[in-house]
């Protein structure tokens, strides 16, 4: 259940994160096999250029991605059935294409990234892996026939560049990436929706009981902002009861001093705010007919 809600979480960022960009396919179901695809990602077309909001992860996206988070560090036979994915991804589109007597378009084979908290040195060089000078520290390329990357979070550097590959994390790391996302100012893209992300998933986490001790370590940090969102909502339905029974006086005195008035006049006292109601209720004592309230609204629109 535990490894469920880290996949999850994480299947849940990538899809927030990329569908502005083009087709997100999470679980998607190799045709004719049993195995199944963490997220696959389609570009659209024409593709979306200002992918300066995601960062790092915003590199992985000229190509159709297939991208593949783990929680624990990837183990051989983990990124082996990675790249056997890979490959019935691109056996599919080598026999579609034999179909359509067309030669198949090698911008539409996707591109692999294997995305592990961690990864020792015998497990990268049994891959022969490399780094490129274009790219981040922490991203290893396989062959160049065999288009697939390891991404190794841990030895990102701390910067926004990988913020929502690190979120991905583990320990110290995750950690240190939800601390930044918190410090982003508040109109930063993607921000809110992937805070509600962190809180949905320390809910499902803290009901887990399953949870191992790092688990409860990653529970008790993410206690502070959940209780924070928490209190910002019953502070925020304390409000709207003030400003409810505030519209519900208002119309009762209305109601008192001019008979029954119209509903769509009622309608409009419950559009006002807090701070024109209480104008509102001053004001009452100098109308003298149903106009002058009318009037009034008229004149705090």
């Amino acid at each position: 259940m535990t490894r469920f809600i880290h996949d999850k979480f994480a299947k849940d960022l990538l899809e927030e994160l990329l569908k502005d960009y083009g087709t997100v396919e999470p679980d998607k179901r190799v045709i004719g096999e049993v195995t199944r695809i963490d997220v696959l990602f389609s570009p659209i077309t024409p593709p979306n250029t200002n992918l300066k909001p995601l960062g790092l992860l915003g590199r992985f996206l000229e190509f159709p991605a297939l991208i593949e988070p783990y929680r624990n560090p990837v183990t051989e036979d983990e990124a082996t059935d990675c790249l056997s994915k890979l490959l019935l991804i691109k056996g599919e589109l080598t026999r579609e294409a034999n179909r359509n007597d067309t030669t198949l378009d090698r911008s539409t084979i996707p591109k692999l990234w294997i995305i592990t908290p961690t990864a020792s040195l015998p497990r990268l060089s049994g891959f022969n892996v490399s780094e490129k000078s274009d790219w981040l520290p922490g991203v290893y390329f396989l062959g160049e026939s065999l288009r697939t990357a390891i991404v190794v979070v841990h030895k990102l550097p701390k910067t926004e560049e990988s913020l929502w590959l690190r979120l991905m994390g583990k320990g110290a790391v995750q950690n240190q990436a939800i601390d930044e996302l918190e410090a982003l100012p508040s109109n930063y893209p993607y921000r809110k929706v992937v805070l509600q992300l962190v809180k949905n998933f320390y809910r499902n986490l803290d009901l887990d009981e399953n949870k191992t001790e790092e688990d409860r370590r990653l529970v008790m940090r993410l206690q502070p902002l959940y209780q924070q969102d928490q209190e910002l909502a019953r502070e925020e339905g304390r409000r709207e009861g003030e400003q409810q029974g505030e519209q519900n006086l208002i119309i009762r005195q209305l109601n008192r001093r001019f008979g029954e008035i119209d509903s769509s006049l009622t309608d409009r006292v419950r559009q006002l705010s807090v701070e024109q109601l209480e104008t509102l209720g001053e004001a009452l004592l100098d109308f003298s007919a149903i106009n002058d309230f009318e009037t009034w609204l008229n004149q705090h629109r």
